[in-house]
């Protein structure tokens, strides 16, 4: 027999202690929870709003013109986009804020979630946000041949708006992307790889 100690397993390491303050400060991450669960609630509700729209195109598409089928279709696509959305902030928040989901090999294991992390997931949304503001506002222009007419939906005015908050949104999104791209890159320098 050997009377060589043995050597500590890695998985067997112990934890850091940490005092009670820091234990209450990183422990208030969990109060995130319920905001999730709001939002798988809310996404459920996009689901059934989903149900209904493409019930009511099912049901109106031999008296509905091409037009109004092209919107609910817009409509369709809007909610989607909405629900993804929904599931990066769920996903993502929880992973990035909360806890691991230790998803790794999980054969549905989103893509995304490999690499994600607080500003990748910033500059998804951004991108997301975009998405549904260009489906809101194509929606828009396909109506915009009715514009001062009783048939309209929206003024010059409310076009002209959306399309501003529109490049808002993008100048928005080049914009976080680009403090991020300079964040990234002081990161690579400090750490000697640039």
């Amino acid at each position: 027999m050997s009377s060589e100690p043995k050597a500590p397993s890695a998985h067997l390491a112990p934890r850091p202690q940490i005092g009670p303050f820091a234990q209450l400060i990183f422990g208030s991450r969990w109060l995130q929870v319920p905001l999730y669960v709001g939002l798988i609630v809310a996404q459920a509700v996009y689901v059934l709003l989903f149900l209904k729209e493409l019930w009511h195109l099912v049901a109106h598409s031999f008296d509905a013109s091409e037009q109004q089928i092209m919107l609910v279709v817009l409509g369709l696509i809007d909610v989607v986009m909405i629900s993804n959305l929904l599931v990066m902030v769920i996903v993502g928040g929880y992973e990035t804020f909360v806890s691991r989901l230790n998803l790794n090999g999980h054969p549905d294991e989103p893509e995304w979630l490999s690499h994600v992390n607080a500003s990748v997931l910033k500059i998804k949304l951004a991108m997301a946000i975009i998405g549904i503001s260009s489906i809101s506002l194509l929606r828009t222009f396909i109506e915009a041949g009715n514009l001062g007419t009783t048939r309209s939906n929206f003024t010059e005015t409310g076009v002209m708006w959306q399309v501003l908050i529109h490049l808002t949104f993008i100048i928005s999104a080049i914009g976080i992307a680009w403090v991020d791209r300079l964040a990234d890159n002081g990161h690579r320098k400090e750490n000697g790889h640039g």
